[in-house]
């Protein structure tokens, strides 16, 4: 790939890191038959342009984000709801279960079994409202600022009340998640939240749907040693399943 001109060099690195949503420079570099010095610097300007988070070695995808919460609860609804079933399989009876926000959260929400003898705390208002008129459940609602674009309670008064939790099992709502960089979010705010819920629960979920996994985020949420389980869709492939099971346990995949 000699003669390549620097914008047809950053088209490609893109179109890879978007498909698989981590790029190391020396391969870049072996691949373009260029200098990583100089593949260092078409990473550094796509980063600039928000496309990417520069990693030790090479660089993270961006996970993607800006949809409303109302726009994200309508999307990929199938391919959610068979996260959700997967999921929901995981919960026993007399548990404290910890409901984050999230459109694929909402949908564990439904999934759950009438009659579950479970007592769901939760900082979202949707996953609330479907679980209410329900036998088996006593709800906690989380209370504080609702966020508008997350669908839920966050702030000082939602974070007193999850440090006063223990709860069995956390289903996190996440906006990234890679082996290296953890789970990450995009408002220091929930991420803050989030950070409180996986400290206040015995065993951490999460169910992410497949362009989230190997992106980044700006802010920290939890190393990705802190899940105990993550729920994958089927497309994920057999390199990247393995690669997830180097740092977390139990992998599961959501079949259709």
């Amino acid at each position: 790939m000699e003669g390549l001109l620097p914008e047809e060099r950053e088209r490609l690195i893109l179109e890879r890191l978007r498909a698989q949503g981590r790029v190391l420079a020396s391969e870049l570099a072996a691949q373009f038959q260029t200098s990583e010095h100089t593949v260092r610097r078409h990473l550094r300007e796509l980063a600039e342009q928000g496309h990417c988070k520069r990693v030790y070695g090479g660089a993270l995808l961006i996970s993607p984000s800006g949809e409303s919460a109302a726009i994200r609860l309508r999307e990929a609804v199938d391919r959610k709801a068979c996260l959700a079933v997967a999921a929901a399989s995981i919960v026993r009876p007399k548990q404290i279960v910890l409901l984050d926000t999230g459109s694929t959260n909402a949908a564990i929400a439904a999934a759950l079994p009438d009659n579950a003898d479970l007592t769901v705390v939760t900082n979202s208002p949707e996953a609330c409202a479907i679980l209410l008129n329900r036998p088996g459940f006593d709800i906690i609602l989380i209370g504080g600022r609702i966020v508008r674009h997350a669908a839920g309670s966050t702030g000082a008064t939602a974070l007193l009340q999850v440090q006063q939790i223990k709860a069995d099992l956390c289903f996190l709502g996440a906006c990234a998640f890679d082996p290296d960089e953890g789970v990450a979010a995009f408002d220091a705010e929930e991420a803050e939240l989030k950070r409180a819920m996986v400290k206040a629960s015995s065993q951490v979920a999460i169910a992410m749907t497949s362009e989230k996994l190997m992106t980044a985020a700006p802010f920290f949420v939890a190393p990705a040693a802190a899940v105990d389980y993550l729920f994958v869709e089927a497309d994920v492939t057999a390199e990247r399943r393995a690669l997830l099971q180097t740092v977390c346990d139990n992998v599961m995949v959501a079949r259709s």
